[in-house]
């Protein structure tokens, strides 16, 4: 800020300047040296550089201005006075700088930036960019269930429940929503736990699904998408420092959700590797190496489980869930059970069997006493409304103590959104026979997850046919998860600008064809092997489409690096 400009906010002062910039202010008979600054904001006159013998340099002295917690105020040479940032990269969080998200990392930021290069009209070897890097449906052309939005519409404006084009079911669901809601609103908010009779229909939902295994609706807890539960939990399980810190067992290759809550959480992450021989299977000595290891520099309290895989497509068998409750149970373990890809299974002879229902059919041993959390969402499935944000979490054998903290800790938030609330309402309580909607429910579920078995069968058997690239079967959630043989030219030039072999290859498939996926090395992978992972979401003709220019571009590749 100038001098002249000072004076201006400063009436009651004239101001000159002195001797190459000193700057005297007067006013009221007293004269304050260049030694005191003026603030533009506060109009106080603050010291700055006092003489060493005045009574307050002596009081501050040895005590810098940054320590004393006092901003760093200075003139620029446009006389403009500028303050050091409370908060830097320096005095930020440290745990924050460690968290990593490859889903939304540097391969989609140049995808979005090439999408506004091509709508300026710069010139590129493609037309469009096609995104495979997310399991966002909607954003990929699935489309919405109608019962679904037609009831979230009433909610939304029940002015419409006066209207005769919505089925009565529709209507029913939607009042009953709506007397659950303060002042009868989606707009305000729910208990911290969630809307009570939503919470009530999700109990109900699991007990159908397992068999009529009990389910408390105390134990339900909503959540915003499933990714909220998942660090809720993770939350009350991190504690201790040195070799007693916590450790969180976790898949690899993993969703990156796990390793980003563990690292902003200052947790330890105890990797387990899946097979890729065996279709991505859990591995019981795999367990107990990785359990053994991780044992020698930390407390390893928790073993998380994807089921369906998430990066990897795998469907677990029963058998397979069975040893890992056991493994739990031995070692006193907290089990964590993502499974939000429950109905996404679509190879011959997989099955989805929930950990809870499992658990309880091995009997009391090992239902009354192993500590679980499973989590699911509105936002895969059939269903893809990733946007509304729902899920729920159930947890089983918690101490009672803990589960009052647990509360605490979700009334910290005040409640997830109700909206999404609602959408997971009716994802338990879907239409049902003799009920106006049911038909056309069970069509649209129906096509589109006939749709997705389709794509899964078609990404696995176009990826096999490429030299270089092998794909396990995709048997169940959103993606497939391919080996990548990289020549060691190319692996070489990657080290050498300092990037993972496999982002350098999917950051030159999207520069030269438009295709976005994302680099295994963001989901983990045993050392000297590479992959990717893509979505099977994209209509099927823009599937072939992306599927043709991985394959021309992997022989391309391979021959330029050979």
């Amino acid at each position: 800020m100038s001098a002249s400009r000072i004076g201006q906010m400063l009436p009651s002062r004239s101001v000159s300047v002195l001797n190459g910039g000193n700057v005297w202010f007067f006013g009221g008979g007293t004269q304050y040296p260049a030694g005191y600054l003026v603030s533009g904001v506060r109009s106080m006159l603050i010291p700055s550089q006092l003489s060493p013998f005045s009574p307050q340099s002596i009081a501050l002295s040895g005590v810098s201005e940054r320590r004393r917690g006092l901003a760093q105020e200075k003139m620029t040479e446009n006389g403009v006075f500028s303050r050091d940032k409370v908060l830097t990269i320096d005095t930020m969080n440290p745990t924050v700088k460690n968290v990593e998200y490859a889903v939304r990392g540097p391969i989609v930021q140049r995808a979005m930036q090439i999408e506004k290069e091509l709508r300026e009209g710069v010139k590129k070897p493609f037309t469009e960019v096609i995104k495979a890097n997310i399991g966002d449906a909607h954003a990929m052309g699935q489309q919405p269930i109608t019962f679904f939005r037609q009831v979230l519409a009433l909610c939304s404006y029940p002015e419409l429940l006066n209207e005769n084009m919505f089925p009565e079911d529709a209507k029913n669901r939607a009042r009953r929503i709506l007397q659950a809601c303060g002042g009868g609103s989606v707009g305000a908010y729910s208990a911290s736990q969630g809307i009570d009779c939503v919470r009530q229909d999700v109990a109900r939902y699991i007990e159908r699904r397992d068999g009529g295994v009990p389910c408390d609706p105390d134990n339900v807890y909503l959540t915003t998408g499933a990714s909220d539960g998942i660090v809720t939990m993770l939350k009350l399980l991190v504690c201790g420092e040195g070799a007693s810190r916590t450790g969180v067992m976790i898949s690899i290759p993993q969703y990156p959700l796990y390793s980003a809550a563990l690292a902003e959480l200052g947790a330890v992450q105890v990797n387990y590797y899946l097979n890729e021989e065996k279709c991505w299977s859990m591995d019981l000595s795999e367990l107990e190496r990785s359990l053994a290891e991780a044992r020698k520099h930390c407390n390893p309290k928790a073993l998380c489980i994807i089921n369906p895989g998430n990066p990897t497509g795998q469907v677990q068998s029963r058998q397979c869930i069975e040893d890992v409750i056991r493994f739990a149970a031995k070692e006193r373990l907290f089990l964590m059970a993502d499974e939000v890809y429950q109905d996404n299974v679509y190879a011959e002879g997989c099955q989805f069997h929930s950990f809870k229902k499992v658990l309880f059919e091995l009997g009391p041993e090992y239902s009354d006493n192993v500590e679980l959390a499973s989590f699911h969402s509105t936002s895969k499935c059939y269903m893809g409304e990733c946007g509304f944000r729902g899920g729920y979490m159930e947890v089983i054998n918690m101490d009672p103590e803990v589960q009052a903290q647990l509360s605490k800790l979700v009334s910290v938030r005040l409640c997830p959104p109700v909206p999404g609330q609602a959408l997971m309402d009716l994802v338990v309580n879907s239409p049902q026979p003799g009920e106006p909607s049911h038909t056309t429910f069970m069509k649209e579920r129906t096509a589109t997850l006939s749709l997705l078995a389709e794509k899964a069968k078609l990404t696995e058997q176009i990826l096999n046919t490429v030299p270089g690239i092998t794909c396990n079967p995709v048997q169940g959630a959103m993606y497939s998860f391919p080996n990548i043989s990289l020549p060691e030219k190319s692996i070489n030039e990657a080290k050498a600008l300092g990037q993972a072999p496999d982002m350098f290859y999917c950051m030159k498939l999207l520069e030269e064809t438009g295709i976005c996926l994302v680099p295994g090395s963001g989901f983990g992978q045993k050392d000297g092997t590479y992959h990717f992972r893509m979505t099977i979401l994209p209509p099927t003709d823009k599937l072939k489409i992306l599927l043709a220019k991985v394959q021309e571009f992997h022989q391309k590749f391979t021959q330029q690096y050979s």
